[in-house]
Formats: structure tokens, sequence, C-alpha cells
């Protein structure tokens, strides 16, 4: 199953007191799991259940946006050459290593599907259904989008302990960083978005 029909599940709210819903997590430099290593993750949902969030700065590799347009037969493989052109700057990223073949799409807040799309923070929305890839290969999708296979997911109380343990950094996050970065450069200038020099910071740092 890659884009789930049933939307995108959210449990519970997460946005006020310590939770993180809706900011950046980035790992430190000490993250002992490589599946993290440098990753730089949007929270999509944080609260006492647990949480969930995509990784934002791991390209799938060799996964083009088209490709998976023909693949889930959102449209037959001779209308590829007909797809607006913004179809074809669609990222297709790896989400994180939680139901590696379900898709999911982050995506900005001007494009909205009545029991699906989960607003989460500062113009940023998710959806998990067919019918935006649907919109965005008929080129009514919205401005800014990334499709992320899989996704990051926590316990309760998992996040904040990791947290704890200084294996992550956050801070706010803004859709440039989300959608316009290069991914390469994605984890340096969340750090600087923190405040911190990427060359000085160590394994050993605290968290701010």
């Amino acid at each position: 199953m890659w884009i789930g029909r049933e939307g995108t599940g959210r449990s519970g709210g997460g946005s006020g007191g310590t939770f993180l819903e809706g900011q950046m997590l980035v790992a430190m430099p000490g993250m002992r799991d490589e599946r993290f290593a440098r990753a730089v993750i949007y929270l999509c949902a944080h609260s006492p259940e647990g949480a969930m969030g995509i990784i934002v700065n791991q390209p799938a590799s060799n996964i083009k946006f088209t490709d998976l347009l023909v693949q889930l037969d959102v449209i037959p493989q001779e209308e590829r050459i007909h797809l607006p052109r913004s179809a074809g700057g669609v990222k297709v990223l790896k989400g994180g290593p939680v139901e590696t073949g379900r898709g999911f799409v982050l995506h900005s807040s001007d494009f909205f599907i009545q029991d699906s799309t989960l607003p989460i923070d500062d113009g940023i929305c998710l959806t998990a259904t067919l019918d935006i890839l649907k919109a965005i290969a008929a080129g009514g999708g919205p401005a800014n989008a990334l499709l992320a296979l899989g996704y990051a997911g926590w316990a309760p109380g998992q996040l904040e302990n990791e947290i704890q343990q200084n294996g992550w950094l956050h801070c706010p996050a803004d859709s440039s960083l989300v959608f316009d970065a290069d991914a390469a450069a994605k984890y340096d200038l969340a750090l600087r978005k923190i405040g911190i020099d990427p060359g000085m910071l160590s394994s050993d740092a605290g968290h701010a």
C-alpha cells in the first residue's frame, strides 16, 4: 500500500505545553541510530500518546515523482509528457523507517481535502491520500509539496527521553527549510537557524 485512503490518522493534540508539533528536530552528531544521522525532521504530531514526523533531508534514490504517479495508476504512462512542470519538481524523500511502503505528502496550506488533510502549523499540512497526487498531476495541487515514503515514530515519552539525552535539537520550522532548500544543505541550515555553527558542534554538546 502506498498512500492510504483513510487519511492521516492523527491522534490527539500536541501544540501546547512542551509539545513540539510543527517544529524541526535536528539530530545531534552523537546520534547512535544511523537511520537518523544528520536527519532534519518536521514533527507532524506530538502528544502524550507519542510523536510522528517526516525526515525532510534524505532523498529517495532512483525514485522520481512522475514514476510513482504511473506506478500508482494516477496517470497512464503515455500521459507523463503532459504533466504540469510543477509535478516534475516534487521531491521524493525517505520519510523514515516506519511504513516505508506508504506515502505522505507534506505541502503548503493552499491545498486542502476535507477529512484527509491535516493542518499542522505555519502554513504546512500533511495529506496521505491518493487524491492529492491526482490534484498535482492535474495541475491543481499545492504550490509546494514533497512526497515522503515512510515516517519516523516515537512511543509515549520516547522522544522526550531522546531529547534529554542530547539526541536531538529542535527549532521552529519554516516552509523554506521544509520545501525549498537543497536536501544536502538542510542540516547545516537548521543548525544555523538554532544559532549553532555546524563546525563547532561536537557529540558532547548540550541542547538548546
